[in-house]
């Protein structure tokens, strides 16, 4: 290969250019090691001849360099080798820390400052709202800037709560009035019907918890009297009320459909309304003469009558009653009295069935029991025993009285049979047998049938003891 070289060189002189002239580093740093340019006979034409067989060699190290610059200025244009001015090859130096391009990559502080601790405290980033607990002062308006808008300085944002219409209003007081009848606190109504935008469906309020009253018991009937009491005036006006009451009016008719007794109730209702003072004195007296229906004659007519009879000193602030737990132990006690003598006498165990719901102490229906078996005991005849006996049958089966509170009614006679013996002699032997029939029956278990107090027979004088007293067994 290199005497095909030499024999090529020597028919065809080779012409090189200046290589100190086109081997010039890009910052003017010259690096590598420095090769000698000795054979160098004489420039023709501004170009070095090369003659000798050294010359070639020169050359092909030249040439080696020159691939060697072209490979690491692609690398980093910034460092690598180059040529100085009269062709030596020069090995570059490091670049001075100070080149920008150097600084890309780096991530220490630039000023050597700082323990590497977050910038601004943590107050600074993208996300960030400030440091914790920083307090921001109101930002003053800039009058001067071109958005600036008189009308909008003194604006007050406040929450809107659209109006209540017709399809909304009932879906959504109906379950607060439902609720109430629960639990009976009117501050929450009240509460509840303040953040409500009733706007004009204000008035419809005492019309809904009247009618949702016509279809419930007594006691919720006077919790709804309550309401109505205490809802006027903290959000409701003695208008609303009147325009309620001129409503139910008008819908007796459809009323009476389901509610066959919605005159009366209504007449009960607006005398109730006018004692309290959330209708005036004339509102009966303003329907005078004006009134077509028969169904609404009969309400008026009703809430007159109840007026007059509380001027003369009958109370109708309780004319509903009391509900449930709320009334006196001793009144529960009395009204179950009535109600097993009531039965005694007409026998519709029914209406006896209707009177104990009534009562609406499900809890207590132990004083039930209880009282039935001492009527029993004290009854003379086979009449009370026979029907009470079936009596306790019927509220057994139907579950009126449950499982737990007819063992309590039970149980409460076998504690209270010896002071009941000392009245009744034969005490402990008619209880004895109904407790048995009881069983027969299904009304009680084994277990309380077993429980059952007997009296121990007690012998005195017998043939052939000589005389002597037998102490009880």
């Amino acid at each position: 290969m290199a005497a095909d070289c030499e024999a090529w060189l020597n028919s065809n002189p080779v012409e090189v250019d200046n290589v100190s002239d086109s081997f010039e580093s890009d910052d003017g740093n010259n690096t590598g090691t420095l090769i000698a340019n000795k054979n160098i006979s004489n420039e023709v034409n501004g170009n070095w001849l090369l003659s000798s067989s050294s010359s070639i060699h020169e050359a092909r190290l030249k040439a080696k360099a020159k691939r060697r610059l072209r490979k690491n200025s692609s690398r980093d244009s910034g460092r690598g080798d180059s040529l100085s001015d009269n062709g030596d090859l020069v090995r570059g130096t490091a670049v001075a820390p100070t080149s920008p391009k150097s600084k890309l990559l780096d991530r220490k502080s630039r000023l050597g400052k700082g323990r590497g601790l977050p910038k601004k405290g943590g107050a600074g980033g993208k996300g960030v709202w400030g440091r914790s607990g920083e307090v921001y002062e109101p930002e003053q308006v800039d009058k001067k800037d071109p958005n600036y808008d008189e009308a909008q300085e003194n604006c007050v944002y406040e929450t809107v709560v659209p109006p209540l219409d017709e399809r909304d209003f009932e879906k959504t007081v109906t379950p607060i009035v439902q609720e109430y009848f629960e639990h009976g606190d009117t501050n929450e109504v009240a509460e509840l019907l303040a953040d409500l935008n009733l706007g004009p469906m204000r008035s419809e309020v005492p019309s809904l918890a009247v009618s949702l009253a016509l279809e419930a018991k007594a006691s919720q009937r006077e919790l709804t009297s309550k309401l109505l009491a205490d809802l006027c005036g903290p959000v409701l006006f003695r208008s609303d009320m009147e325009k309620s009451f001129d409503k139910l009016l008008r819908e007796l008719p459809d009323l009476v459909l389901d509610t066959p007794g919605a005159p009366q109730l209504m007449g009960q209702f607006i005398a109730r309304a006018v004692r309290d003072q959330i209708l005036s004195k004339s509102y009966i007296e303003s329907y005078k003469g004006r009134v077509g229906c028969e169904y609404t004659r009969a309400a008026l007519d009703r809430a007159a009558v109840l007026l007059k009879m509380s001027k003369g000193g009958v109370r109708i602030d309780n004319q509903w009653g009391i509900g449930g737990g709320q009334r006196p132990v001793t009144q529960l006690v009395k009204e179950m009295n009535l109600l097993l003598k009531e039965y005694i006498l007409s026998g519709d165990s029914k209406e006896a069935e209707r009177c104990l719901k009534d009562l609406e102490v499900p809890h207590f229906h132990h004083e039930f029991v209880y009282e039935a078996l001492v009527m029993v005991l004290e009854s003379k005849g086979e009449k009370t025993f026979k029907m009470l006996l079936q009596l306790l049958k019927l509220l057994s089966v139907s579950s009126i009285i449950t499982v737990d509170q007819m063992r309590r009614g039970y149980e409460r006679v076998y504690m209270d049979i010896a002071e009941i013996n000392i009245d009744v002699p034969r005490a402990y032997f008619i209880l004895e047998q109904f407790v048995e029939k009881s069983f027969n029956m299904g009304i009680i278990d084994v277990k309380l049938r077993d429980l059952c107090p007997c009296r121990g027979r007690k012998r005195f004088v017998s043939e052939g003891d000589g005389g002597v007293i037998k102490t009880e067994s």
